[in-house]
Formats: C-alpha cells, sequence, structure tokens
C-alpha cells in the first residue's frame, strides 16, 4: 500500500511540476495569509523554507484525500518529488559552507513518537533518508513537559540558540502521538560588505504616515539593481567562499550570468576546487529587497507578489556594471570609461552540402560622464524582503519591514 499511495499523483496537484517549483508560489500566498493576519502594520519575517519541510514531512506519512490537500498546497506531484526537494536542499542549496568562508547554514528535521507506538519502517526510512531527520522515542504519556523541553532544547540547538521555544506550554500532552519539526539556522557575509562608518541615521517613513529615526546603510558601489512598473529590485548576493591568500581580483573565478541586453555580470563564487565546472549550477545565496515606488505601496506590492507563481524567479536582478574599468590605453584623453554592453550573434546552417556559421560579437563603451542612469536604492519605506537560494529557487526566509524600530516576528 505505501508503493501505491506514493505512485498515485495527487488529483488536485499541478502535472509534472519540476522538483521543488511549489516552494516559491507556497511562500508567496503564505506571506499574503500571513500579513492579513498580522495586519497592514506589523513587520513579518518567516522561513518558507522550514514551513514547507516540516508539511513535507507530514505529507511523507499522509495517504488518501489527505495526502491530495498536502501536495496540492504544497504544489507537488507526489511524495517524491517533496523528498527530492528535501534532499536537494539538505544535500546541496543549504549545505554548511562556513569552513571555506561562506555561510554557516544549519538545515535540520527531527520525529519524535510516542514510545507506546513505533513509526512504520517506510516513514522512518524516508524521513531519515530523504530528510535527514533524527527520529526518537518520547514519553509524551507519562512526561509529556519533559518531552516538550527536550524538543525545545533541539531547536534552540539547531537554531544556535536564537530560538529557544517553538511549543510553548500545553502544547504536548499525553495524547500526543508525535511532533515533527524542522529548524534552519543561516549566517552570510555579504560579498560587498558595507562601510560601518558610512551608516547614518536617516528618517523611514511608515504606512501611517509617521516616520521614525533608524540608521541606513550606504554603499556607492555598482549593485544588481533593475526597476520595474511600480518597484525596483535590489539583490545583495551573499559571499559563498573566502577569498584565497595571495590571490588578486584577476585570478577570480567569474561566471557568465546573462542578463538583459546581453549583459555580462560578475557572480560571486571564489575560484575553488570545490566549485562545479558549470557556473550555472553553483549554489547562489541573496538577500533580494523589493521597494516599492510609493511610500504606501506594500501592501499592493504583495497583492502584485502574490498573483504569479513565478513572480519571484521573474524579478530578480540580473544586471550589474561593472565598479571599476581601467580603458585608458584605447583612446587619448579618454576621461575614464565604462564598459556598457556586450552584445552577441550567432547563426549555424547544416545542410546536405556541408555547414555554413558565422558570429560577431560588440562591446559597447561609454565615458563616466554618460554613464548608465544611476538608480538610487532608498528603502526609507515599507519594502519586502527574501533570502533566496538562486540555483534551486528555495525561499529560505522572507518577510516585510514596515517599521524598522519594532521587533520582527
Amino acid at each position: 500500500m505505501q508503493e501505491e499511495e506514493e505512485a498515485r499523483p495527487s488529483k488536485k496537484a499541478r502535472p509534472d511540476p519540476a522538483a521543488g517549483s511549489g516552494l516559491t508560489p507556497f511562500a508567496l500566498r503564505l506571506a499574503k495569509q500571513l500579513s492579513n493576519y498580522k495586519g497592514k502594520g506589523d513587520n513579518l519575517v518567516f522561513s518558507p523554507l522550514s514551513v514547507y519541510a516540516a508539511l513535507a514531512l507530514v505529507a511523507a506519512g499522509a495517504r488518501g484525500e489527505t495526502l491530495d490537500e498536502l501536495l496540492a498546497l504544497l504544489g507537488a506531484s507526489s511524495r517524491g518529488e517533496l523528498a527530492e526537494f528535501a534532499r536537494g536542499a539538505a544535500e546541496r542549496a543549504l549545505a554548511d559552507r562556513s569552513g571555506s568562508g561562506g555561510p554557516l547554514v544549519a538545515f535540520a528535521c527531527g520525529v519524535w513518537h510516542s514510545e507506546m507506538v513505533a513509526l512504520k519502517p517506510d516513514y522512518r526510512a524516508a524521513a531519515v533518508e530523504s530528510y535527514k531527520a533524527e527520529t526518537r522515542a518520547a514519553d509524551f504519556h507519562g512526561k509529556p513537559e519533559e518531552a516538550r523541553k527536550e524538543i525545545n532544547r533541539w531547536v534552540s540547538e539547531a537554531t544556535n540558540g536564537l530560538i529557544t521555544s517553538i511549543l510553548p506550554e500545553g502544547s504536548v500532552h499525553s495524547e500526543t502521538a508525535t511532533v515533527l519539526a524542522n529548524a534552519i539556522y543561516f549566517k552570510g557575509m555579504w560579498f560587498h560588505p558595507f562601510d560601518k562608518e558610512e551608516t547614518k541615521m536617516k528618517l523611514f517613513y511608515c504606512l501611517d504616515g509617521s516616520s521614525v529615526r533608524v540608521p541606513f546603510m550606504r554603499s556607492d558601489r555598482w549593485q544588481f539593481v533593475e526597476e520595474h512598473d511600480g518597484f525596483k529590485v535590489l539583490k545583495l548576493p551573499y559571499r559563498m567562499q573566502q577569498p584565497q591568500s595571495g590571490t588578486s581580483s584577476r585570478d577570480r573565478t567569474y561566471g557568465a550570468c546573462s542578463g538583459r541586453g546581453g549583459n555580462v555580470d560578475e557572480c560571486h563564487y571564489e575560484k575553488s576546487d570545490e566549485c562545479p565546472t558549470n557556473p550555472d549550477e553553483r549554489p547562489r545565496l541573496s538577500m533580494c529587497v523589493f521597494l516599492p515606488d510609493d511610500r504606501k505601496g506594500l501592501p499592493s506590492l504583495v497583492d502584485k507578489m502574490s498573483s504569479s507563481p513565478s513572480f519571484l524567479q521573474d524579478h530578480l536582478p540580473t544586471r550589474r556594471f561593472p565598479h571599476k574599468a581601467d580603458l585608458s590605453d584605447m583612446l587619448e584623453d579618454d576621461g575614464g570609461m565604462f564598459m556598457e554592453n556586450v552584445f552577441h550573434e550567432a547563426v549555424i546552417e547544416v545542410n546536405e552540402e556541408g555547414t555554413e556559421a558565422a558570429a560577431s560579437t560588440a562591446c559597447t563603451t561609454v565615458k563616466k560622464c554618460a554613464a548608465p542612469t544611476t538608480v538610487d536604492f532608498v528603502a526609507d519605506h515599507p519594502f519586502a524582503f527574501f533570502v533566496v537560494e538562486e540555483v534551486s529557487g528555495a525561499v529560505i526566509f522572507m518577510g516585510y519591514c514596515v517599521n524598522p524600530t519594532t521587533c520582527v516576528e
């Protein structure tokens, strides 16, 4: 029966979805619901990936209509698809890279079951192998409070003490059968850190029309930023590996990330023998900030984001102009220039007689005085933010900031 349930696709789920592609629309729908629940004037932060992983762990033990409903909610066609995504997230996208100077990441799942009832072997195997979960028996019947505290200690350790309690008093009792939990910890350094001396106190304008003075980080570097109808998006990459000592910026490995207009942009992976050969396969962790043009435009931007399953991926910035360029050997009295665009076209024709092919590449530069229009990204009013792993599309954290002086929950 276990295999039959696994093979049977959900009646409500999407047909043949890509692995894990249900996470982003799930995240955006949940964000809208949480926004409505908390109210328009509250900050919000949550981990779509953590909620998704915990519900996927529940789905691994479900069947019938319950399984159908969970698969539809998570945007997956089968338990196997969810398990594949969980394995990929744990082993690759969220692998800890702190040893090489990258982000410190912890992704953990736990299954506690009543010591009076054993887990089914197939479920235990799925939890351990696909979700890398720890499975433990607990005395829910005789010592529910001790079991609750044990699970809270596990969460505290997994999150490096940032979350000390997930289960409130009374949530575990003598009738509790299982507790399924997920915990994620992330600590990453910007690829280009901000200068603390440049941080200044300025006004932040809230949705209710009031304003508060808060510290603003500032940078004059060229950034990954794009303008859209009614909002701007800024992408701040995290450092994925520590630069090797004795290497200059020219020794670093850069990936060709195709942007609009054929621009070639700097990727944020340093040269390393551990890097995959194909730059497109390297995990890339970034924070993306969605800033509405209107100071009170966050609610409508939230509605727009939740209206399309691919909204986040469709609006991730891919274009960035180089911070510096030395083209002084090209023109007399050039006054400093920027590389603006690289355009490429290629054609090939194969027929009975042979092959005919052609290619052309053109590079355009501009003088500093004619550099591309500067986009000022000033987050002085409510905005949305995402911490994403771009290759897998995993939304690790997301939320809204409507008042930086209040706690984000």
